[in-house]
């Protein structure tokens, strides 16, 4: 993966990370700027278009997907959909560093945690995310 793909996925997880919409409504701005509206219809065709990505294998593709679920999941007041996108959002930043050793594991690290953070999160998500967190730390205390 190349610096100008990971500068780029750093600044989508920076925006879904740091602001989601407070309401189910984007003003008609943001959906000039092309940001598609919050709706169950959007949150299920991330979804969709993510997993089929991850199936066939373009995780960078996924990764995006994953991260506008966590957008509609936030806009829609769903805590436990959040929890999951933000697991899988991880996943796939994990299933890249697997492919490639250069990718950095901190953006994984902080979406686990947030995850982690959310008091709805299932405990099947939960116990998912600490694994999946504990994986990204012996990682990251090796590269140090």
């Amino acid at each position: 993966m190349n610096k100008t793909a990971i500068w780029g996925l750093a600044v989508i997880l920076a925006a879904v990370l740091g602001a989601a919409p407070a309401a189910a409504h984007l003003s008609q701005t943001s959906t000039e700027a092309g940001i598609q509206p919050v709706s169950w219809d959007a949150w299920l065709a991330a979804k969709a278009k993510a997993e089929k990505h991850d199936a066939e294998g373009n995780l960078v593709v996924a990764l995006q997907y994953y991260l506008e679920y966590i957008r509609q999941a936030k806009g829609l007041s769903n805590p436990v959909r959040e929890a999951w996108g933000l697991n899988n959002a991880a996943y796939m930043i994990i299933k890249m560093h697997r492919t490639d050793p250069t990718v950095d594991l901190e953006p994984a690290r902080k979406l686990l945690e947030d995850g982690l953070a959310i008091p709805e999160a299932s405990e099947d998500c939960r116990k998912i995310m600490a694994m999946n967190l504990e994986h990204v730390r012996s990682r990251l205390e090796r590269a140090r």
